[in-house]
């Protein structure tokens, strides 16, 4: 069975960086990517990064601060996330598609398996 679990959201002020991490199991060799839940919003694209473990791909809102990178373990994958805004408040998800793609990781239809995810607070 597929199973994912994130951790090490928390609450951190304004400009303040966190790092979250994913640890799976039951996965082969798939890209996987991260997305959030705002209150009020729906599912949003975050970060993806390929099976090659160095392709990656960043929503417009988040580039150039957050970096998604694979450990050395191949179930595992993090999300450093710096200069913190409150627009970034949310539940942080990291899921892992239905098929080994490498493309349309941006796409919420691609992905087939989800942890219960960690949530993540910015305040002033």
């Amino acid at each position: 069975q597929v199973q994912l679990e994130e951790s090490g959201g928390g609450l951190v002020h304004i400009g303040g960086s966190l790092r979250l991490s994913c640890a799976s199991s039951g996965l082969g060799n798939y890209a996987m990517g991260w997305f959030r839940l705002a209150p009020g919003k729906e599912r949003e694209f975050v970060a993806a990064i390929g099976r090659d473990g160095v392709t990656t791909y960043y929503s417009d809102s988040v580039k150039g601060r957050f970096t998604i990178s694979r450990g050395e373990a191949e179930n595992t994958v993090y999300l450093l996330m710096n200069d913190l805004m409150p627009e970034a408040t949310a539940l942080y998800s990291c899921g892992a598609p239905r098929a080994p793609l490498d493309s349309g990781l941006a796409n919420l239809s691609a992905y087939a398996y989800w942890g219960p995810g960690t949530p993540v607070t910015v305040s002033g």
